[in-house]
C-alpha cells in the first residue's frame, strides 16, 4: 500500500505540476469555501496534489522512509486507515485554523504522512535514517519532533500553498491511532526509550 500511495501521489502532483495548473487550482483545500460551496471532494484530493517538486520529494521521501516500516508492524488494511486518518484530521485542524479566511487554501499529504512518521516512531522508537548530504543517521524521534520545529516555523513565518498547519494535527492522529489501536506499542515504546 505504500508504494501504491506513492505512486499515486507522484503521478497526480506531477501531472498537475507539469501539465494542468486548472487540476492543481481544482485540488486545492480551501477552509473558508468548504461548505459554502460545497468543496467537500477537495479533502481528499488536495492531499494527494502537491504545491511544487521539493514538497512532492520531501513527503514522497518521507512516506517511503517510514511508510513501509508502519505497514509491517500494522498491516496493510491498519496502514490505510491511520493514512485516512491522518488526512481527515489534519483537514479538520487546517479547517478549524482558517474557516474565516478566504483566500487560505493548501495542497499536500504532509497530515497524512505525518500521521505516518509519528506511528513509525511509537513502533520504532530505536530506528534512524539518513538524509543527504549528512553523514550520520538521525534518531528517528529526532528527526519527528525537528519536523514539528520546522513545522511550527513555516506556518507562522512562510507562505505558499504548503499546508504546515496539518503537520501538528496529522502528528498527533498518528500518536492517537497507535493509542487506540495498539496500546501495547506504547507501551514497548516508553520501555525501549527509557531502559
Amino acid at each position: 500500500m505504500t508504494m501504491l500511495l506513492l505512486a499515486v501521489i507522484g503521478v497526480v502532483s506531477v501531472a498537475g505540476l507539469s501539465y494542468s495548473p486548472a487540476l492543481l487550482e481544482r485540488c486545492l483545500f480551501r477552509p473558508y469555501w468548504l461548505l459554502p460551496r460545497r468543496q467537500y471532494s477537495t479533502l481528499i484530493t488536495s492531499g494527494f496534489m502537491h504545491a511544487d517538486f521539493g514538497h512532492l520529494f520531501f513527503n514522497a521521501f518521507t512516506l517511503w522512509s517510514f511508510g513501509g516500516v508502519v505497514e509491517r508492524a500494522m498491516g496493510s488494511v491498519r496502514f490505510i486507515f491511520l493514512y485516512a486518518f491522518g488526512l481527515a484530521v489534519s483537514d479538520a485542524g487546517t479547517w478549524l485554523s482558517h474557516r474565516r479566511d478566504p483566500a487560505y487554501a493548501s495542497l499536500g499529504a504532509s497530515g497524512a504522512i505525518l500521521a505516518v512518521l509519528f506511528a513509525s516512531v511509537i513502533y520504532h522508537p530505536t530506528g534512524s535514517l539518513y538524509i543527504l548530504p549528512l553523514p550520520v543517521p538521525i534518531p528517528a524521534p529526532l528527526f519527528a519532533v525537528g519536523y514539528l520545529a520546522y513545522s511550527w516555523y513555516a506556518a507562522r513565518y512562510l507562505h505558499g500553498r504548503v499546508n504546515h498547519d496539518a503537520h501538528f494535527s496529522g502528528a498527533l492522529a498518528g500518536l492517537a491511532f497507535v493509542a487506540v489501536t495498539d496500546p501495547g506499542a506504547w507501551r514497548r515504546a516508553i520501555w525501549l526509550l527509557t531502559n
